[in-house]
């Protein structure tokens, strides 16, 4: 009876367009009277406790150098570099997108981010060298939900704050899965492109290259410091966030000089309405989250899966699917913050490892920004390209495929997720 009180709550007011942050508030209100616990003082100290994270600062500063990341230049000097090494073979403007989401990745860990980024620099120039509209849109959407996965990754922090895991070693657990998600797109991509007839931009020169390559080292120094600051303990990954936001600021403004003193209260403001968005959701799940604990939610849902606590792939796999069929009709942010502290008392007690299963929860959640109805990035993409929803769905069907297969190998063989973090921890 618990259970379904909850998800009534929830998903009632969501079905009458009430928005998600206030309909987990009501949710946690109505477990609340049924529980005959109500205190308005308890809502608003739970509100208050949710925001209240030294961990969650490091939200608003890598939202804020992702902002500046995208209008300071850094960004379009990594697809510059991508497009100097790549671009002149056979499909080549495919795997400069890819190989530019894996280098944004690691600058602003934000698909949302990534995917504007990519779309607007990216977009226009394969559909000028004639590649099929909905199948580029369709790359560029996959390639840019990898931005959660590779360090710094915004949905590892929400996860580690909601559910007490190790933000630095989910970090490092999302480095060789979202490699392997790339390989899989740069894959599919020589696939799906192989009949298409297109332009090939021209081969660029030896000393092009080395020029492109002088000019984007400053972006991608970034991604070095960070990594090499979280292996050796020279920073936390809040410390991290200010790293990254200061660095990028630094190179934007005198380095490359493309970040104006007049442009930089417009980025701090943009970045401030995403960091608001994310974290007022944090702190109204702050509530559910509560009431979920305290009327034993997830000793409920244990019952339910008791027949799979001894299997602990089938347990994995059951939960998979449960995570892609909420991630197709609920944003990354907010399953992250009501399923977490659901799952995490399930996933310790059959005893696996809540790093591993973090980075498989934040993977799935990243394919949720790709498949419809609410899909974020797909509404990207769809407003920078101009593309039907339907026609973008056709052309990431083959890309979401690939990903979901390497999301069941990381769930069949989950060496390929501790052994990179134990390499890492040495």
């Amino acid at each position: 009876m618990t259970v379904t009180i909850f998800l009534g709550a929830l998903l009632g007011p969501m079905a009458l367009g009430v928005p998600i942050a206030f309909a987990l508030i009501i949710s946690g209100v109505a477990l609340m009277m049924y529980l005959g616990l109500y205190d308005a003082q308890i809502v608003a100290q739970n509100v208050l406790n949710g925001a209240d994270s030294f961990p969650l600062m490091a939200v608003p500063f890598f939202m804020l150098a992702g902002e500046v990341m995208n209008t300071g230049g850094l960004s379009r000097r990594i697809v510059d570099l991508a497009m100097a090494l790549v671009g002149h073979i056979r499909g080549g403007l495919g795997f400069v997108a890819i190989f530019a989401a894996c280098i944004m990745a690691s600058l602003s860990g934000s698909a949302v981010a990534d995917a504007a980024a990519l779309g607007a620099l990216l977009l226009p120039m394969m559909l000028k060298s004639g590649h099929d509209p909905a199948r580029a849109g369709g790359l560029l959407a996959s390639a840019s939900i990898i931005g959660p996965i590779i360090p710094p990754s915004i949905g590892f922090i929400l996860y580690g704050v909601v559910g007490g895991v190790s933000i630095t070693k989910l970090f490092l657990a999302g480095i060789f899965p979202g490699l392997m998600i790339a390989a899989a797109l740069c894959v599919t991509w020589l696939i799906v492109s192989r009949k298409e007839q297109h332009q090939l931009p021209p081969r660029q020169s030896g000393a092009v290259r080395m020029k492109t390559f002088i000019d984007s080292l400053w972006a991608l120094f970034l991604p070095v410091i960070i990594i090499v600051g979280l292996k050796f303990g020279v920073f936390t990954p809040t410390e991290a966030g200010v790293v990254a936001a200061v660095y990028s600021l630094f190179v934007s403004m005198v380095i490359y000089r493309e970040l104006p003193p007049a442009k930089l209260f417009q980025v701090f403001v943009a970045a401030a309405k995403i960091t608001s968005i994310v974290m007022f959701l944090v702190a109204c799940s702050a509530v559910s989250a509560w009431l979920i604990t305290v009327a034993d939610v997830p000793g409920d849902l244990a019952a339910l899966v008791e027949p799979l606590m001894d299997n602990q792939t089938l347990l994995l796999l059951a939960i998979m699917v449960l995570v892609v069929v909420v991630g197709t009709a609920m944003d990354m942010t907010p399953t992250i913050l009501i399923m977490t502290p659901v799952l995490m008392p399930i996933i310790k007690q059959a005893g696996i490892d809540p790093v591993y299963f973090g980075v498989l929860f934040i993977i799935n959640n990243s394919i949720g920004l790709i498949t419809p109805p609410v899909g974020t990035v797909l509404n990207v993409i769809c407003g920078v390209s101009k593309l039907k929803m339907e026609d973008l769905m056709r052309g990431v069907m083959p890309f979401l495929i690939a990903e979901l297969i390497v999301l069941f190998l990381l769930v069949l063989f989950p060496q390929l997720v501790t052994a990179p973090v134990s390499w890492f921890a040495r």
